[in-house]
C-alpha cells in the first residue's frame, strides 16, 4: 500500500526536483477493508472494537515516534515504498485531514469532503526532507487530537454521514475504522524497521526485563523438562533469544550445554557481566556455526518467546537456517504467541514499542515443514497476562 490519490481522481503529480523519485500512484479503492481483513497487513478494521479505536490511534502514534529514532528513518529501503520518515509525515497529515472531516460530519449534514491528493501532498510537504525529531512529536500530538475527537463523539452521532469526492459514503464510525486501517497498514509498510526498533526497546530496558523475568513460569519449566527428555545428556543446544539467561541456566542445570545468543547487545552484555559466554546473533542473517565446536551441528535449538519478534515472511527462512545448523533428528522448541496478524506492544516492563507476530497452529506447522522440521507436538499455554502461547516441539527431518 503506497501513497495514493483519492479514488476516481485523475491528478497529475508535480514532481519535486530536489526530492526522491515519486512512487507509482496507487489508485485502488481501499474501502473493501471495511468488509474483511486486509489481504496485506491482516488488520480487520470492521471487527475492531469501536470503543477501543481512540486508544488504538494513541498506541499507533507511539510506535511511529519510536521508529523515527532510527538514524536510517529517512532512507528508502525499497523502490516501491516510502521511507519510515515519509510514511510518518503521511500519517501525521492523515490525522489532520480526518480530524477536519470528522468535525465537518459532526457539524454539517452529509458534507462533501474536499479532495486530498496524498501523492502531491508528499511532494508539496517535502516529506523526505523533514526532521524526524520534529515529525515524531507533531505526529503524536495530531494522533491525540484525533483520538480526543473520537472520544467526544456522542453515541447517536457515530452514524452521521459524509461523502468523499468520488461519491463513496462514510459514517463517522466507518471513517474511523477506515482511518485506523490506514495508519496500521503503514506500520506494515515499514515493518523492515520493526526489528531495529524492537532491539532498541530491549536495549533500553534490559536490566528491568532481566529482574522481572527471574522466575520460570510453570508452563515454561514443563516445556524445558520435555525438551531435555528428548536429548542426550550433555547435548549442545543453541538458544535463540537468551534474554535474561533464565532458560539457559535451567537447561544447564538439567545437563545440557547451551550456547547463549541474543540479537539485543544489552542482554548479551548482561550475560557476559555475569560470567557467561554469549554472542550477539541475528538468526535471520548471522553465521550460526558454534565457536565452541566449529563445523559441529547442534543437537537442539531452544527459542522461547524470541521468534515472535520475527516478521511472518522471514520466519520460514529463520527456521530453515536453524535446520541447517543442526544434526539430523535434532530437537527444536519454539514458543510463540497465538493469534492473528501482528501488533506492537507498548506496555509491560519494556515500555518502548516492540513488534510481535502472532501465529495459528496450521500455518506454523506448514512453515516448519517447509523449513525441514517434522512437528512432534503443539501445546498451548496461558501466560501471566492471560495470553495464549503455542509451544511447539519439532524434529529435524
Amino acid at each position: 500500500m503506497t501513497a495514493r490519490a483519492s479514488v476516481g481522481q485523475d491528478v497529475s503529480v508535480t514532481p519535486d526536483p530536489l526530492g526522491p523519485p515519486a512512487l507509482t500512484r496507487d489508485t485502488k479503492d481501499w474501502t473493501w477493508v471495511l468488509d474483511r481483513a486486509c489481504d496485506e497487513c491482516g488488520f480487520d478494521a470492521g471487527a475492531f472494537d469501536r470503543p477501543a479505536i481512540p486508544r488504538a490511534f494513541r498506541r499507533n502514534a507511539h510506535v511511529w515516534f519510536a521508529l523515527l529514532a532510527d538514524p536510517a528513518a529517512g532512507e528508502r529501503t525499497r523502490a516501491d515504498r516510502w521511507s519510515t520518515l515519509e510514511y510518518a509525515c503521511h500519517v501525521h497529515d492523515v490525522h489532520q485531514i480526518y480530524h477536519d472531516r470528522v468535525a465537518q460530519m459532526l457539524a454539517e449534514d452529509n458534507p462533501l469532503f474536499d479532495n486530498w491528493d496524498q501523492d502531491q501532498a508528499a511532494i508539496d510537504g517535502h516529506y523526505a526532507g523533514q526532521m524526524p525529531a520534529i515529525v515524531g512529536p507533531t505526529l503524536v500530538a495530531a494522533a491525540y487530537a484525533m483520538s480526543d475527537l473520537y472520544d467526544s463523539v456522542p453515541p447517536l452521532a457515530w452514524h452521521r454521514p459524509g461523502r468523499r469526492s468520488d461519491g463513496h459514503r462514510f459514517t463517522v464510525e466507518s471513517l474511523a475504522r477506515y482511518q485506523l486501517h490506514d495508519v496500521v497498514h503503514h506500520l506494515h509498510d515499514v515493518r523492515g524497521a520493526a526489528r531495529a526498533a524492537t532491539v532498541r526497546a530491549y536495549d533500553a530496558s534490559a536490566s528491568d526485563y532481566r529482574d522481572d523475568a527471574a522466575e520460570i513460569p510453570a508452563g515454561v519449566q514443563a516445556a524445558i523438562d520435555r525438551f531435555v527428555g528428548l536429548l542426550r545428556p550433555g547435548a549442545r543446544v543453541l538458544e535463540i533469544g537468551s534474554g535474561s539467561g533464565r532458560d539457559a541456566r535451567a537447561l544447564e542445570e538439567a545437563g545440557m550445554s547451551v550456547r547463549r545468543t541474543d540479537i539485543t547487545p544489552a542482554f548479551v552484555q548482561l550475560l557476559r557481566d555475569s560470567g557467561y559466554d554469549a554472542d550477539v546473533i541475528d538468526p535471520l542473517v548471522d553465521d550460526l556455526d558454534d565457536p565452541a565446536g566449529p563445523g559441529t551441528p547442534y543437537a537442539g535449538v531452544w527459542a522461547d518467546a524470541s521468534l515472535l519478534h520475527v516478521d511472518r515472511e522471514d520466519l520460514p527462512r529463520v527456521l530453515s537456517r536453524l535446520a541447517d545448523a543442526t544434526e539430523p533428528g535434532a530437537v527444536l522448541f519454539v514458543g510463540l504467541k497465538e493469534g492473528d496478524g501482528a501488533d506492537w506492544s507498548v506496555h509491560g516492563n519494556v515500555t518502548a514499542p516492540r513488534f510481535f507476530t502472532f501465529w495459528r497452529e496450521e500455518p506454523l506447522r506448514s512453515a516448519l515443514a517447509g523449513a525441514g522440521w517434522t512437528v512432534a507436538s503443539v501445546d498451548t499455554d496461558t501466560g501471566a497476562d492471560g495470553e495464549s502461547w503455542l509451544q511447539v516441539v519439532a524434529r529435524r527431518t
